[in-house]
């Protein structure tokens, strides 16, 4: 499919997100002649500049994985300075943009080529030229990655020009349900039969089909038409980022800790375990959905019974794709951070206790995720505290709150190493019982 239409996309990172959304839905949607992304692995650079801009990804739909090859692009090095002047100009001509690195901390570097710098230096050369108004997609994994890179960049900004740039410029928050991943190894690549990003490129692009996203209202004072126009506008982004985080991500990361316990390899193969689908299932509905219910009740039709329960099996069919093929390792990344007092565990028991809804299923997720970081706790759990307390003592929580959770998660490690000992049996029966 050649690009024919008159707009212009810039991205930052070349991942997965990048690959199978933004620059996937840009190149269909038949409104742009220009993708330009950014991508500081040089190796990556090169291959596809060798297949003259185009790549491939891999789709997984509930019953077959589709590949597609997209392009071309121009694909850009910012270490280089001649790389990092064409970013500039098309940051000038743009419309859309959007950022897909791996978190809010890769938006600032002391690098020439950092993404704040080339975006204050491409909107100021937007308003030399008197270029069109843009917006810009923070698709980081953060409730204001928006508010931070508008923040960092405007820092990059002359005073005298940061009232112009804002009246041409949006940051928009974003939240993306759609799960995706890399697949690096050249031999799993070949052995599942997809298609590498590159000829010789031996990694792949694996994305679900899912597509749809969600992102804040774009507000200008004349209507603004976007070429990528499947995503999806809200007025208030917030409370469906909590629905994601509190409810989507929380439940995966419930699912792969468990998992883990029982030595599985990927989530899809928890469709197996008898008990665990329905769990999973409850702690989605009734924990995560009765809290966000009752606090974003009326809201959207999201926050009703009937509503999230859609979204809960949904998303655990989509988790469970067998053609997503979603490691438990993969999952389970990471744990200090997913553990985090503000993250998708512990947060999701702060957001249920405030809303009076007792997360114990949560808590069990939770624990977990502790006894991955450190086995011994499962035998010792009074060894809990000292290691929750390094843990969140950067986000200095409130003493009586952070205690109700201490004590969840040290009943929940004494429920789970009852759970080994009788052999991980069902534990939709087990807890239930207890």
């Amino acid at each position: 499919m050649a690009l024919t239409g008159r707009r212009t996309y810039v991205g930052f990172g070349f991942g997965a997100i990048q690959s199978g959304l933004f620059l996937f839905e840009a190149h269909h949607s038949g409104q742009f002649r220009r993708l330009v992304v950014a991508e500081v692995v040089p190796e990556v650079v090169e291959a596809v500049r060798r297949e003259g801009g185009h790549y491939s990804i891999n789709i997984a739909h509930r019953d077959r994985v589709e590949s597609a090859r997209l392009g071309p692009l121009e694909i850009q090095n910012p270490a280089a300075e001649s790389d990092r002047d064409c970013i500039i100009k098309a940051i000038a001509q743009a419309e859309e943009l959007g950022t897909a690195v791996p978190s809010v901390a890769f938006y600032v570097s002391d690098k020439p080529g950092s993404i704040h710098r080339l975006l204050a230096a491409g909107l100021c050369e937007k308003i030399a030229r008197d270029g069109p108004r843009a917006v810009i997609y923070a698709a980081e994994n953060h409730n204001h990655a928006a508010e931070i890179l508008e923040a960092a960049v405007m820092e990059q900004v002359p005073p005298d020009r940061r009232e112009a740039v804002r009246s041409r410029a949006r940051f928009l928050n974003t939240v993306i349900g759609k799960m995706s991943q890399v697949i690096s190894d050249p031999a799993e690549v070949r052995g599942r039969g997809l298609a590498p990003i590159a000829p010789d490129l031996p990694r792949a692009f694996l994305v679900e089909a899912f597509n749809r996203i969600l992102i804040s209202r774009v507000r200008f004072p004349e209507p603004f038409e976007r070429g990528i126009a499947v995503l999806q506008e809200k007025d208030d982004l917030l409370p469906f980022e909590e629905a994601k985080l509190y409810g989507h991500n929380a439940t995966h990361a419930l699912l792969g800790y468990l998992g883990a316990m029982l030595g599985a390899e990927r989530v899809a193969d928890l469709q197996q375990v008898p008990g665990m689908i329905p769990f999973a299932r409850r702690a989605f509905i009734e924990e995560s959905g009765e809290a966000l219910i009752r606090k974003h009740r009326g809201l959207d039709p999201l926050f009703t019974s009937a509503g999230y329960r859609e979204f809960a099996d949904d998303l655990l069919e989509r988790m469970t794709n067998p053609f997503l093929v979603d490691m438990i390792e993969r999952v389970t990344r990471d744990t200090e951070r997913k553990l985090g007092w503000n993250d998708r565990l512990a947060g999701t028991m702060r957001v249920a206790l405030e809303q009076g809804v007792s997360p114990r299923c949560y808590a069990l997720g939770a624990a977990a995720a502790l006894v991955r970081i450190d086995p011994h706790v499962l035998e010792n759990p009074e060894a809990a505290r000292p290691a929750l307390d390094s843990l969140w003592q950067e986000a200095r929580p409130a003493p009586g709150e952070q205690d109700r959770l201490v004590v969840l998660i040290e009943q929940a490690l004494g429920e789970l190493g009852a759970w080994r000992l009788a052999g991980c049996p069902d534990p939709e029966a087990f807890f239930e019982q207890r």
